[in-house]
């Protein structure tokens, strides 16, 4: 175990993310005290029976003393929860946060600023469809990358404090790189928030389908519409607010989507089949490119057919 960064972390919301950082912190050493604090009072108590660490009743307790303080809440709460967590935070402390869009997080940070604390909004790109403080694991940030986005501030100190973050986030596997949040939020809305808003719309359109019963759907589903069930089983609140924030990005995103999407509608009805192929072997080449960058594995059909009652489906 390598020596703590800090001596304290406070984390601000107990679901997914704010638990596993609390059990990563607690598993590899990045602080010698966690301190966690959320607003609804079930899920403090479901927090302080699974022993995530100190459960404080408000947010005073939490923040108390705390070198560094992670906001673990929806992006559409953070202004909120900031302008009234760092009043409470000590001098050269640190507030951070987790929300995937970073220009409407970094500007409800530095709405809350107060010169006494360094402001350095984050993002770790890791999660699971589950939520609540039932569902943080120790190695959720294990190998994955955690984007920081500082605020354009000059000085050693904000220099330090930004080293001091990084080192955390490397000290709970993940591996750390820093942009500029107009970049980040462009980058995001096509890996991650397009492929979660297709994922809730197509479920919800086998759903809508007279012509195909629910029961089929669930019945007959193959590995490709399971994939889209789990990614659209994440927490609608935490999205809601993603698409609200990102709204620019993600329509961008979206629009491009839509024309490339109408080609193929083209092709298929023009029986193009060389648009087809062209298109479907470009998309097979970049999955090979992520599974050789190690962003994912290259067991056929993610392993699925090696576990019990599993059968050769393909989609």
């Amino acid at each position: 175990m390598t020596n703590p960064v800090f001596e304290k972390i406070a984390i601000i919301g107990a679901g997914l993310i704010g638990a596993s950082i609390a059990r990563a912190t607690r598993a590899y050493g990045a602080a010698e005290t966690v301190s966690l604090h959320d607003a609804d009072l079930d899920v403090r108590q479901r927090a302080a029976a699974i022993d995530l660490g100190k459960i404080a009743d408000d947010l005073a307790t939490a923040v108390a003393d705390a070198d560094c303080v992670i906001l673990c809440v929806p992006v559409g709460a953070l202004k909120t929860v900031a302008a009234e967590t760092v009043p409470l935070m000590k001098a050269g402390a640190i507030l951070t946060d987790v929300g995937s869009v970073k220009g409407q997080a970094a500007d409800a940070l530095a709405a809350a600023a107060d010169g006494r604390v360094h402001i350095i909004p984050g993002h770790p790109i890791a999660g699971t469809e589950q939520s609540g403080p039932e569902a943080g694991f120790e190695t959720l940030f294990r190998n994955a990358w955690h984007i920081l986005t500082p605020l354009e501030i000059d000085g050693e100190e904000y220099a330090e404090a930004v080293s001091r973050l990084e080192s955390v986030w490397t000290q709970l596997g993940a591996t750390v790189e820093t942009m500029d949040a107009a970049r980040h939020d462009r980058v995001l809305a096509i890996t991650s928030h397009l492929p979660h808003l297709i994922a809730f719309n197509i479920v919800a359109t086998a759903f809508d389908m007279e012509t195909v019963e629910q029961g089929e759907v669930v019945k007959y589903s193959a590995g490709g519409f399971r994939d889209f069930t789990r990614i659209a089983a994440s927490d609608p609140v935490m999205w809601r607010d993603v698409f609200l924030n990102n709204k620019d990005a993600v329509l961008e995103c979206l629009g491009r989507f839509s024309e490339d999407l109408a080609a193929l509608q083209r092709a298929i009805r023009w029986g193009d089949g060389e648009t087809l192929f062209n298109e479907f072997t470009r998309a097979r080449s970049i999955r090979k490119a992520i599974i050789d960058a190690g962003q994912d594995s290259g067991a056929v059909n993610f392993g699925r057919n090696q576990r019990k009652g599993d059968g050769d489906e393909k989609a």
